[in-house]
Order: structure tokens, then sequence, then C-alpha cells
């Protein structure tokens, strides 16, 4: 089911404060997807996803091939109980210290927990075009 990202359901806005642990898909340079658990942040308001990694990462340099106008990508979490959520976008890589301390802080709030200190770290931040899903009552 597709969603409004200007008027997304607040259980679906929930869902994505939730604990759970989505996945990245990416493409490959040969087109196939290269998926991966990941640590994702949603900020409904901009319509951007965040996903804090290692430069060195496979995802990362898929990402950084599709070339400057971003690659296109997916993240998706499920939930015991048949609930969904996918966010479609395009991403790009940020090394902005300003940029990855903020999306440490929204995954420490998220997740609960603070990454270790990282010199290699960057930040995959996504566009959200699309947002599809199905959130069921607890």
């Amino acid at each position: 089911m597709a969603h409004d990202l200007r008027n997304l359901p607040d259980d679906y806005v929930a869902f994505w404060r939730e604990r759970h642990f989505p996945t990245l898909t990416t493409l490959r340079r040969d087109g196939s997807p290269h998926v991966v658990p990941v640590g994702v942040t949603f900020d409904p308001e901009t319509s951007t996803a965040r996903v804090i990694t290692r430069k060195h990462s496979t995802k990362v340099a898929n990402v950084l091939a599709a070339g400057s106008d971003g690659a296109r990508v997916a993240v998706c979490q499920v939930a015991p109980g048949g609930s969904w959520a996918t966010l479609e976008g395009t991403a790009v890589v940020r090394t902005e210290p300003e940029a990855i301390a903020d999306a440490v802080a929204r995954y420490a709030e998220r997740y609960e927990r603070t990454p270790e200190p990282n010199p290699e770290r960057v930040l995959i931040e996504i566009t959200v075009t699309r947002a599809m899903g199905s959130v069921r009552p607890a």
C-alpha cells in the first residue's frame, strides 16, 4: 500500500520510531541487489532517512558508484504480526561532521544506544520519494 509522504499515517510514522532492524537495498554495478541489515532513522518532516556506516562498506561503494545524482535505494522493515514499511528514494554519501553527528544522535534516540566513535563513519542520506507499507495494531 502506497502512502502520501505529505500525510503519512501516525501509526506508520510511529513504526519508524520503534526499535526494528531494517534492511538497506543498494544496487551493485551489475544491477543486482545488495541487501544488508542496518540501523535507519526516518524524519517524516523532511522525508529523509539516514543510515550511518563505515566509509569502506559495500553499500557506500554502491551509492558512490551511481554518481553525483545519487543512487536509487530502499530501506525496509518488518515486524511480527504482519507490519511492514518500505521507504524508497535517492541516496548520497555525506561526510560532513555535523551531518554525521546529527545522524548518530537520531540513531541513539531510536535504538537507545550511542554507537562507539568511529573515524571511518559516514552517512548515507536518503531523500525519500515513496513510502509503502501496512502497519497493524500491536
